[in-house]
């Protein structure tokens, strides 16, 4: 898999998720590194023009995103977007780790709260909408 957007965009809804209740916590920023280096890494054979694995851009747009303070609807927007553009990238493999991506980063801190619920309903929605389409 070579898809850099797509990791950008993993960022995106990463962060959202551990935004989502209120600010990033530490426990989630270790479990973001966890996702990232077992496994987007593993995924990913390729590096960018710095030697760096290009699953790592993920961890690099959630750090900026942080740093910006965006808010966490936003960064979801984008990402729900970027299904959308990209509907068939998302085979049942990658949508099954977005789905582990996103429960490792909500329970990551003291379980998963409401909010994180709600996203996690939104995403299953939006991918069931991609696989209706695709039949």
């Amino acid at each position: 898999m070579n898809y850099k957007k797509l990791y950008i965009e993993l960022g995106k809804l990463l962060y959202a998720v551990a935004k989502a209740d209120g600010q990033v916590q530490a426990q989630e920023r270790t479990a973001l590194k966890e996702i990232v280096k077992d496994q987007l890494a593993p995924l990913e054979p390729s590096i960018d023009a710095f030697g760096s694995d290009k699953a790592f851009y993920a961890e690099f747009e959630f750090e900026t995103l942080d740093a910006a303070n965006i808010s966490y609807q936003e960064a979801l927007a984008s990402f729900i977007h970027y299904v959308h553009l990209h509907q068939n990238l998302f085979n049942d493999q990658l949508i099954k780790l977005t789905f582990d991506a996103v429960k490792h980063i909500a329970n990551a801190y003291k379980g998963t709260s409401k909010m994180e619920t709600e996203i996690i309903d939104q995403l299953n929605k939006e991918f069931k909408l991609i696989k209706v389409k695709k039949s």
